[in-house]
This record gives C-alpha cells, sequence and structure tokens, in this order.
C-alpha cells in the first residue's frame, strides 16, 4: 500500500458512525426465526453485514423465494427505522474523534441515502458530512467490490491512494484494498478482530484513537509525535 500523505478519510456509516450493526444482527436473527431461515449472530455477520442490499436481497431469494425475500426486507426497514427513532447513539468516541480529526472526510455506506439521512439525523452527526455522503446505489457493484470507494475518492477529488478508509466489516475492508486504499478496521462491534485483519490494514477497537493512528500510519506531518504504543491496536 502507498505510504502517500493522507489527502481523504472515507468513513462507512452503519457501525463506524452510528451504533447500528448490533441492532441490524439482532433483528435479522429474529427475522430469520420468523421467515425460516435461524440464524446464529455469526451467521449474519459473515452473511449480511457491510454488503449492498442487492446482495441480501439476492441470498433471501435463493434461500426463501422472491415472496418470503421481499416480506423480509420490508419488515427489516421498518423495524429498523422503529428502532432508531427510540434512540440510536453515534458509535463510543466517535464524537471525540471528529472533534480532533482536521483532515477532509466523506461517507461512503451499503446503505441508501434515506438511511444514512435518517441514522445520522437521529444522532447529530448529517450537518457534519452533508454533500459528502455516497451510497452503493450510486456505483452498480457494493462491497466488497471497489466501486463505492472509488467513486467517493473521484467525486471528492482525491486518488485512490491518498485515501485512507475506516470500515467495520469484512466486505468494507476488502473493498478498500481493492481500491487501493489503506483501511483502518474498527473491531468495537459486532464483527470479529480476525475478519478486518489483512494487509494495509490496522485494526483497532477504540474510535478515539483514530486521529493518533492517521498521524501515526498515514503519512501525515507530525507523525513522529504519535508513533507510541497505542493499546488495542493490532496490525493487520
Amino acid at each position: 500500500m502507498s505510504a502517500a500523505p493522507i489527502e481523504l478519510v472515507i468513513f462507512d456509516c452503519d457501525g463506524v458512525l452510528v451504533d447500528t450493526e448490533r441492532l441490524a444482527v439482532r433483528l435479522q436473527i429474529e427475522l430469520g426465526a420468523e421467515l425460516g431461515w435461524p440464524l446464529t449472530a455469526g451467521d449474519v455477520v459473515e452473511r449480511f453485514i457491510g454488503r449492498s442490499r442487492e446482495s441480501i436481497i439476492e441470498q433471501l431469494t435463493e434461500r426463501l423465494g422472491t415472496q418470503t425475500a421481499s416480506l423480509w426486507w420490508s419488515q427489516l426497514i421498518q423495524r429498523h427505522r422503529d428502532a432508531v427513532d427510540l434512540g440510536l447513539e453515534p458509535v463510543d468516541g466517535l464524537p471525540e474523534a471528529l472533534a480532533t480529526l482536521t483532515l477532509p472526510t466523506c461517507v461512503a455506506s451499503s446503505g441508501s441515502h434515506e438511511k444514512m439521512r435518517h441514522t445520522l439525523g437521529r444522532t447529530g452527526l448529517y450537518d457534519s458530512f452533508a454533500g459528502r455522503i455516497f451510497s452503493a446505489s450510486e456505483v452498480s457493484r457494493g462491497k466488497p467490490a471497489p466501486d463505492l470507494f472509488l467513486h467517493a475518492a473521484h467525486r471528492m477529488g482525491v486518488a485512490p491512494e491518498a485515501c485512507v478508509v475506516v470500515e467495520d466489516s469484512g466486505p468494507g475492508v476488502a473493498a478498500a484494498r481493492a481500491a487501493g486504499m489503506r483501511a483502518f478496521g474498527y473491531a468495537g462491534g459486532p464483527t470479529p478482530a480476525q475478519r478486518l485483519e489483512g494487509p494495509g490494514t490496522v485494526v483497532f477497537d477504540d474510535m478515539r484513537e483514530l486521529p493518533n493512528l492517521l498521524l501515526a500510519g498515514g503519512g501525515v506531518p507530525g507523525a513522529e509525535f504519535a508513533r507510541r504504543d497505542l493499546r488495542n491496536v493490532r496490525p493487520g
């Protein structure tokens, strides 16, 4: 991976900015029990977390048929919205990280723009990224293909090698690597750290450490002051 200075930090949304992934896992398990596909938390992480709507519906259709897949998805959207309205918080440590981060940022998520307006709005984060939010609905292939991150970089006017991606899913970090971008895998959610590890990837589990990690590993001026023993950080 390039050691070029970082010019852009690309954030995933669910599980990186807003604490929705545990919620999504619970809802998928509930729907599986109701609609005939028993799932464990590990099954949901492996099959669904970080993937696009199209990928998830394709799996549901193959397993349960078109009608049940459609019902599953509509129920998931409604239950997710209801749960978010009952109370949703930013990922722990995320507000503190954003407060000290001086690099340009954007969001690139498998979720729809409607979903991100809802979740980011509910947590008070939407205005921090307004005008710099990109969805997998804008590209032909979702994660783990690199299309979304390359699209975001192009729209932001930054070369891929000058971008870093903050992700919390296996498909997400794979997409970042495929795009030629450095990845920072956040392991503070339901995805095990080992699913995030790999070339060009730093795995960490405290979002407050992100600004220092970017300084230490991203070719940013002043990095020599940030190179220290960071607990709970595992280079991939």
